[in-house]
């Protein structure tokens, strides 16, 4: 009757007033249809028309927007959350929080039910005082302001059998759709359990949470199973009564998108310390360390390179993918995912290993040590972290459910840095207390002021290098501690500038080279495929077509022409065949200028490679418009034996 009075008020045509109450009257200039309710409505693309049954009959009705009174409810949201079942209240028709049922907690005015604005501000008021009494204060009682006491009157009307019969499309929930005969046929079903049929109707489980349609629902379900709404009960409300904007968790995400960010313990020290950040996946990583004096990222690149080769360098590792693994049958589980063998591994060692896909194809490279006999640790790239850690899901769960492993993901459990050039070892030396020196691939538990760390001699620069992991809420404070004494030794952090040239001098692959084209063969890395055992890929990476010489694959490059630089990307090309398509002999993945060398340097993807090695070839860059000739050699540009990472 109010809502009708303000639309009036407002200016719009109110064609008629329909009251389900026999006795009711108004005084709005407007037709009611009292003791009268809605059972059909007509329209296509809108509504159009309603029927209306009334005292007398029925009686058509042209309109084009319907208004429905549902009562009002309580919001015992917050006491059912905390285990406070609501009582109905049959005056009111609706559930009201308990007296008392949460110790602490005083509900008053129109969530207990009072519904005029003088009853909610006495009952406010009537709170307020008892709460002042029970600590020990008293105060007198302000005289409520005169406002709107209207007693609540309402007749329940939960739902209009239609014109052949209550079995129709009466509509409960309109978000939803759900329909009395839903809620019905759920109670036939044996769905006579209140949660039963929310899950078996889907009811109040759309956006509004039920605001329009619960109590009704709970009501049709007591009379479908013959009992009373107390009887039937109702489902726990919860909290947030009003959904979160999405524009609430997106704030601050202007210009990033909505994909998460991933940040190292040493962020915010490489922010302070003026480091370009870069993306490597969703982490942020620090593309390389500039001093005031320099002016180009190179000559910032060069000088950690210099770190590294000769002093030492320090660079954080953390977003490595860290899978910690234990069970006695981690042995063989490694054995079926690596293509060469892990189960023969002394605890205290470290094995490099590499992941085939079924077909063949190379998935992911890493080292794993085996911390104790039944406990072991392994790294896989950072790209892959996520894909290693499904596929080993996969075989645990799929191939090899028997087998006795657990493992799990631990990347962000441990901050781990690495430490490397000829005074990594003096440098440790100083930290570690008792610390005598590590043997090339060797692992071991160490303490760090207390703390519990792991140290791991293993080399990404082909220098002497350890990798040290500490649990993550230390890690800020290790890399700072490291690159402070780093830097008293003559070096210092370096960033992924310097760490992509370190790994191009020695060769080393990332995903520019593993990017899921390439097999073991295509790296040279077929002789790490063991015979001698079953693995993952085995079978198809031996498969002639995988095998075949002409296929391209893995060599180094260096200018030879009168340009000296090169890009990763361009197309190799013998010199007298047109810089086409289909002369196209290969590919370069990675480059970088060498500080070591003293030029750029390559590595690169070329039919029939190594055979090639001393071989002057055609470098095309079509896209930045660059040609130079180079020089086809070993992938292995400096230190070729690893005496310098395997120092003793």
């Amino acid at each position: 009757h109010r809502t009708a009075a303000d639309l009036l008020a407002a200016g719009v045509h109110v064609a008629a007033l329909i009251d389900a109450r026999p006795d009711a009257r108004t005084d709005l200039p407007i037709r009611l249809f009292a003791g009268s309710v809605v059972t059909d409505t007509m329209g296509r693309a809108g509504l159009e028309a309603i029927t209306i049954r009334t005292l007398k009959g029925t009686e058509r009705l042209q309109v084009d927007t319907l208004a429905v009174s549902g009562g009002w409810n309580p919001m015992v949201h917050l006491t059912c959350h905390m285990n406070g079942r609501p009582d109905w209240h049959a005056d009111i028709a609706a559930f009201v929080p308990r007296a008392g049922a949460i110790p602490g907690l005083t509900t008053a005015g129109a969530c207990q039910g009072a519904f005029s604005t003088h009853a909610a501000l006495a009952q406010g008021q009537q709170a307020a005082l008892d709460a002042l009494s029970d600590l020990g204060l008293t105060a007198t009682p302000d005289l409520l302001p005169a406002t709107e006491d209207a007693p609540f009157r309402l007749t329940p009307l939960w739902s209009v059998p239609g014109a052949k019969s209550s079995w129709r499309r009466a509509w409960l929930d309109f978000q939803n759709d759900v329909t009395v005969k839903d809620v019905q046929l759920s109670a036939q079903e044996g769905y006579r359990s209140v949660e039963h049929m929310k899950r078996y109707t889907t009811q109040g489980m759309a956006p509004d949470q039920g605001k329009n349609s619960n109590v009704a629902a709970l009501a049709v379900l007591a009379d479908a199973t013959g009992r009373s709404i107390p009887q039937t009960g109702t489902t726990t409300f919860r909290p947030p009564f009003v959904p979160v904007p999405i524009a609430a968790m997106g704030a601050g995400g202007q210009g990033a998108g909505f994909a998460p960010e991933r940040f190292t313990t040493s962020h915010l020290d490489s922010i302070r310390r003026n480091a370009p950040m870069v993306a490597a996946g969703l982490w942020w990583r620090p593309s390389y360390f500039p001093q005031p004096d320099e002016t180009h990222w190179r000559q910032s690149c060069d000088r950690e390179v210099g770190h590294v080769r000769n002093a030492v360098g320090i660079c954080d590792v953390s977003t490595l993918g860290k899978i910690e693994l234990q069970g006695p049958d981690v042995g063989a589980l490694l054995d079926l995912v690596y293509t060469n063998t892990f189960s023969t591994l002394a605890p205290g060692k470290v094995r490099y290993g590499l992941m085939l896909r079924e077909d063949g194809h190379v998935m992911d490279d890493g080292t794993t040590a085996r911390l104790e006999p039944d406990r072991w640790v392994m790294t896989t790239t950072t790209a892959a972290a996520g894909l290693v850690m499904r596929h080993l899901e996969f075989c645990a769960q799929v191939l090899r459910p028997e087998w006795d492993v657990s493992f799990t993901s631990v990347t962000e459990q441990w901050a781990q840095f690495s430490v490397a050039g000829p005074k990594a070892r003096a440098l440790l030396t100083a930290l570690i207390p008792g610390f005598a020196g590590l043997p090339f691939m060797g692992c071991a538990a160490v303490t760090l002021a207390g703390i519990a760390a792991r140290l791991f001699r293993i080399s990404f620069s082909g220098e002497e290098a350890y990798e040290i992991a500490i649990p993550a809420r230390y890690g800020a404070a290790l890399f700072a501690t490291l690159v402070e004494r780093a830097e008293a030794m003559g070096g210092g952090g370096y960033g992924l500038e310097a760490l992509n040239v370190l790994r191009l001098e020695k060769g080393f692959i990332t995903h520019a080279e593993i990017h899921g084209r390439t097999t073991a063969f295509d790296i040279g890395m077929q002789g790490m495929v063991s015979m001698k055992k079953d693995c993952i890929g085995r079978a198809a990476s031996q498969r002639p077509g995988l095998m075949d010489p002409a296929r391209e694959r893995l060599v180094g490059l260096k200018p030879a022409g009168a340009v000296k630089m090169l890009t990763a990307g361009a197309h190799l090309f013998a010199q007298d065949a047109a810089a086409t398509r289909e002369n196209s002999a290969g590919y370069v993945t990675s480059v970088g200028f060498s500080p070591t060398l003293g030029h750029f340097i390559g590595l690169a993807f070329l039919r029939h490679g190594p055979e090639r090695i001393g071989e002057v070839i055609r470098m095309v860059d079509h896209l930045r418009q660059i040609e130079t000739l180079c020089e086809v050699c070993d992938p292995v540009f400096f230190d070729k034996d690893g005496g310098r990472a395997r120092a003793k």
